[in-house]
């Protein structure tokens, strides 16, 4: 089969512009007026270029956004899998824009785009359309990506001294602000902690791994912190079946509040939680939101069975909470989030102006994960006008606003 270089070069300058705003980021280069122009030519581009050019311009999103996912499965003994998750990936968002390939008409296409922004395939949300202006002049809700559809897609179909009069509808995709985020009325110390994840949880590793943990507690007390915030699983352990541990934390927690990520084994079944140490006493909050292909196969359950024993070695799907958590600590409510979660709208439900979200990306290092990570807590923190407390071991610790 031939390959047309013609439209293939235009694909890949419609992913590259798409995708530009995380490397961007990533490098400390954001300049919304960029990012604003860059994210409207890659729309216009989806809606003008040859059919063949959006099967290529998927192709190369698969891979720009998410060709560190196969990092992850070096850590359970198939690392051959890395270069096949990322052709997955890659022919996956092939097949998510080919909507688009059926039709040359630019409203069309707008269409189908926009309703494309509101799928999410196994249950995976970070392709979110509307992230490539979260850093912009352009603004992130749904009528603002509809407004922006239609002023580019709706010239084409006009003739004549009117044509372009449908740009005025960009006046309303325009961010005009964001709901109020407020700062929360506590003094907040935030670990970010660096631990590779192959030695994460080697048990050689473990009496420095507790150590640094009681050592931060210390220093934070002694600058009068009222909370301090670790990481994910930052304990790797079943903290439950180590009672000599949440002794010592239970009794650090009377002068200052300890929230820190571990694992829970309860009537044989595994965890992902969350402890919140507060007076002498603790709250568990287990995880809602799992992370699909990672904590959970989102198939059904035979083809569940052969993967987990496939490529997991047998483990089966962690579980999870009925319900968000909210931790009240010195009367300040905060929603808990655990990395993935943190990401995820259900979180998002409710009342609340603070979330605590805590993350392990060392999973995905070194990669553009903890970056596209921060864009999307800035994407929901600004939607719904919260502020995010996030620690994570690798990258990415720091209030999201």
């Amino acid at each position: 089969m031939k390959i047309d270089i013609k439209s293939l070069l235009l694909g890949i300058v419609t992913a590259i512009l798409f995708s530009a705003f995380i490397y961007l980021a990533e490098y400390n280069l954001t300049i919304k007026l960029i990012n604003s122009i860059f994210g409207l030519m890659a729309f216009a581009m989806f809606l003008y270029i040859p059919k063949k050019s959006i099967l290529y311009a998927g192709f190369f999103i698969g891979i720009f956004w998410f060709y560190w996912v196969g990092y992850s499965f070096k850590y359970q003994n198939v690392a051959y899998m890395e270069p096949i998750i990322i052709f997955v990936f890659a022919f996956f968002y092939l097949l998510f824009f080919s909507p688009l390939y059926f039709t040359k008409n630019a409203l069309y296409r707008a269409i189908l785009l926009f309703g494309l922004s509101f799928i999410e395939p196994f249950h995976n949300n970070w392709m979110q359309m509307n992230l490539l202006f979260v850093d912009s002049y352009i603004g992130v809700y749904k009528y603002q990506l509809l407004s922006l559809l239609l002023a580019l897609s709706l010239p084409s179909l006009l003739r004549g001294r009117y044509k372009y009069t449908p740009l005025m509808l960009l006046l309303f995709s325009i961010n005009y602000g964001y709901g109020v985020q407020k700062d929360a009325p506590l003094k907040i110390k935030l670990i970010q902690t660096n631990i590779s994840q192959d030695g994460k949880w080697l048990r050689k590793n473990l009496l420095p791994t507790v150590s640094m943990i009681f050592q931060k507690i210390q220093e934070a007390k002694a600058n009068h912190y009222d909370v301090i915030i670790f990481p994910e699983s930052v304990f790797p352990i079943y903290m439950n079946q180590n009672p000599k541990i949440l002794q010592k934390l239970q009794e650090d927690s009377k002068s200052i509040t300890i929230v820190a990520g571990s694992l829970l084994e309860e009537n044989f079944h595994h965890y992902n939680v969350t402890y919140m140490f507060d007076k002498g006493k603790y709250t568990i909050a287990k995880k809602l939101v799992l992370v699909p292909f990672g904590e959970y196969i989102p198939l059904p359950q035979f083809a569940r069975k052969i993967i987990n024993d496939t490529f997991f070695s047998g483990a089966s799907d962690f579980v999870t909470a009925k319900k968000p958590t909210d931790f009240i600590i010195k009367g300040v409510k905060f929603r808990n989030a655990i990395c993935y979660e943190a990401t995820s709208k259900e979180l998002y439900e409710g009342n609340f102006d603070f979330m605590i979200a805590t993350s392990n990306n060392a999973w995905f290092t070194p990669s553009i994960e903890p970056t596209l990570q921060n864009l999307l807590l800035k994407y929901y923190a600004r939607q719904h006008g919260v502020t995010i407390y996030h620690s994570a071991n690798y990258k990415g610790t720091g209030v999201v606003k």
